[in-house]
């Protein structure tokens, strides 16, 4: 499987930049390619000679042509231009959006199975999937150069060295780690044109070392790397390093792979990032940000927070019919107030938090460019800042108290609040303290408790006041309408990836397969074969192993077993909620008997199975009882008929020999001939 790259435009975009003036050529304008010329060269003469045009470069000198100012054309000819090209402004801002994602190169690297039979690590998947997005973008710049130059009669060879100077731009902004010179660069690209995804999984996968570097040689590559006389590349502070360490008797490192792990650790970027790329860059990073204009474009920033959800409703306590309230989480995009998510509790929490973010994600298919929460109790534990930094592109961070711009969604709250709930006689008025708070009839309430919603009849009406809200204005359609190039389409891996929750420690399979504790609920699990049975070959070489465990909240009727490995959580296999029958015959289903038989005969072949590998083993290495006078105890609960049955299917491997496998007849000749057979030791009773 390979990419398929195409070219960014069925129609060659005939236009450049001249400084930030949109240009065309003399052919552009002349030519009859692709359709009828604009002009005639006679027109273009005339308009030049009056000055009608403006000529912003000569075409004089080898290999130059003329430029001319797009916006100076008189508007007969602009005309024809669009008509025949398209419109040059938005022709130019296509060419100046970001990366497009490539969802077939996500789940190529998602589905590889490496020769070893084991998955590529999530951190690789990512890197190879950028790397992917990179020569795509190179190819593509590639082949309009190319076809530019084929329409203009240029037989010039393409130059490369604009499309690295392109791939190290890309570097800084989407960190890929395709080759750093450019004749290597240039063999990467052929390399990927002719064998697609594959070219970008590393040959020595997996043979990660550990990188060691003593306190005096991280001060080191700290200085290297904030050094301005000079400004080392990666690859000349790795030589220059290793120079140095080898002076000092320090270990070298072994790849610049390693150095640029260490540079990026949390602890190390923050002690050269500003020299780097300067303090007010280092400050967005590692300081608290003041916003306030707010943004032009959906998706650049969300915000979440909880709420009293302000509509009574009735329920019953010990028989006695009771006033309540409900709390509500919402998720809001800051560009037009528009509600994605939320969720409905009675109180705040962070399932709640997860339940409107996953929706609100769900609503938009982007990332958020960034989320702001409040600073409450839910939003800074552990797990919900590991939630919010997994769902955004960027940034996840907290207000503080008393910052304008924590109240942003009150603002939204109280609008909402005027607007559309406040039309209810059922709402409860807003917050008792605030100046403005609404007044309520609570006599009245109280008079018509019996006609309040039930819960589920205010779930629905917040839904359809939700629904209202979002069409004043057409604000849903102004954000649906909007674009923002910055943010990350999410996939179905994605979904995964962002709100599977994952186990904090790993969880053993054991016989009775594989448990995880939710919501101080258990539930457990095991791996099932094709045909939906247990899969027994699988539990034989994988029960006492453990697992991290992911699963999907909303559903827990799935659950994926990942292996930690040096490199990241690999993917084993999926398990499904554990095969239950029924002990009493009066309520068993169909299928329950079936079960319970096949679940005894596999036992009892893998007891056999055991048995007879075991017992070759302790005979290859003189420790088999017999051998050694005594007698091995007999398979409780196997006739002697079974055990032949399952003998019979037994195959031993002797792997310091051959691969080649073992008969049972002349294996249970050979324990014969020691006064031992194993068929004479298993009880009939």
């Amino acid at each position: 499987m390979g990419p398929n790259p195409t070219s960014s435009a069925e129609q060659i975009n005939k236009m450049e930049y001249y400084g930030n003036i949109i240009a065309v050529t003399v052919d552009d304008l002349t030519g009859n390619n692709g359709g009828e010329a604009i002009m005639t060269r006679d027109n273009y003469l005339k308009l030049q000679q009056r000055g009608r045009i403006n000529v912003l470069r000569s075409g004089r000198g080898y290999g130059s042509y003329a430029l001319i100012e797009y916006a100076s054309l008189p508007e007969r000819f602009k005309t024809r231009f669009v008509a025949k090209y398209g419109n040059p402004d938005e022709l130019m801002k296509k060419e100046q959006i970001g990366l497009p994602q490539d969802l077939k190169a996500q789940q190529f690297f998602y589905d590889h199975v490496l020769p070893n039979g084991e998955r590529i690590p999530e951190p690789k998947q990512e890197e190879y999937t950028v790397n992917a997005r990179v020569l795509n973008a190179l190819q593509d710049m590639f082949n309009t150069q190319k076809a530019m130059r084929r329409a203009c009669n240029n037989n010039t060879p393409i130059i490369w060295s604009n499309i690295f100077r392109a791939s190290e731009e890309l570097r800084e902004t989407y960190h890929h780690t395709l080759p750093k010179s450019e004749a290597r660069l240039r063999d990467k690209m052929r390399e990927y044109a002719k064998t697609g995804y594959a070219c970008l999984i590393s040959g020595k996968f997996g043979n990660t070392n550990t990188l060691k570097i003593t306190k005096a040689g991280e001060r080191q590559i700290i200085a290297l790397r904030r050094s301005k006389t000079p400004v080392y590349t990666l690859t000349q502070l790795f030589e220059e390093y290793n120079g140095i360490a080898e002076k000092k008797g320090w270990k070298p490192l072994r790849s610049e792979n390693s150095l640029r792990q260490f540079l990026e650790r949390p602890d190390i970027k923050p002690q050269w990032y500003d020299a780097v790329y300067g303090e007010l860059a280092s400050k967005q990073i590692y300081s608290r940000h003041n916003k306030t204009l707010m943004p032009t474009m959906r998706d650049s920033l969300w915000y979440g927070d909880g709420t009293k959800l302000n509509l009574f409703y009735k329920d019953y306590e010990g028989g006695k019919l009771v006033v309540k309230t409900a709390f509500v989480y919402e998720v809001a995009d800051a560009f037009n107030d528009t509600l994605l998510g939320y969720a409905i509790g009675k109180s705040e929490n962070f399932d709640l938090q997860y339940k409107a973010f996953r929706m609100a994600v769900e609503t938009s298919g982007h990332k958020p460019y960034e989320i702001v929460t409040d600073n409450q109790g839910a939003q800074t534990s552990k797990v919900a800042q590991a939630f919010f930094a997994s769902i955004t592109s960027h940034v996840s961070r907290t207000t503080s108290p008393y910052n304008p711009q924590s109240k942003t969604i009150e603002r939204l709250f109280g609008e909402f609040q005027r607007q559309i709930l406040g039309q209810d006689w059922r709402f409860t008025g807003g917050n008792i303290s605030a100046k403005d708070a609404w007044k309520i009839n609570r006599e009245f309430v109280e008079a018509n408790k019996e006609s309040l919603y039930t819960y589920d009849e205010l779930l629905a009406a917040y839904a359809e006041a939700r629904r209202k809200w979002n069409a004043v204005n057409g604000r849903l359609a102004a954000y649906q309408a909007s674009v923002n190039p910055e943010t990350e389409a999410v996939s179905q891996i994605d979904m995964v990836n962002l709100f599977w929750i994952r186990t904090d420690r790993p969880s053993k399979f054991t016989a009775d397969g594989i448990s995880i504790q939710y919501q101080k609920r258990k539930y457990t699990y095991e791996v099932l074969a094709a045909d939906g049975k247990p899969d027994y070959e699988w539990r034989k070489v994988n029960t006492g192993k453990e697992f991290i465990v992911k699963f999907d909240p909303m559903k827990m009727d799935m659950a994926m077993l990942f292996e930690q490995t040096a490199a990241g959580l690999r993917y084993v296999t999926s398990a499904y909620p554990y095969l239950t029958v029924h002990r009493n015959i009066q309520e068993q289903k169909d299928g329950d008997m079936a079960l319970i038989r096949q679940n005894d005969s596999e036992n009892k072949r893998m007891r056999v199975q055991r048995r007879i590998e075991n017992h070759s083993l302790e005979i290859e290495y003189g420790v088999a009882p017999e051998q050694n006078g005594l007698t091995t105890p007999a398979l409780k609960g196997i006739s002697e008929s079974e055990f032949e049955t399952f003998a019979d299917a037994v195959a031993i491997v002797t792997p310091q020999d051959s691969p080649d496998t073992t008969d049972i007849g002349p294996f249970n000749k050979e324990m014969s001939n020691m006064d031992y057979n194993p068929l004479d030791a298993i009880s009939r009773t």
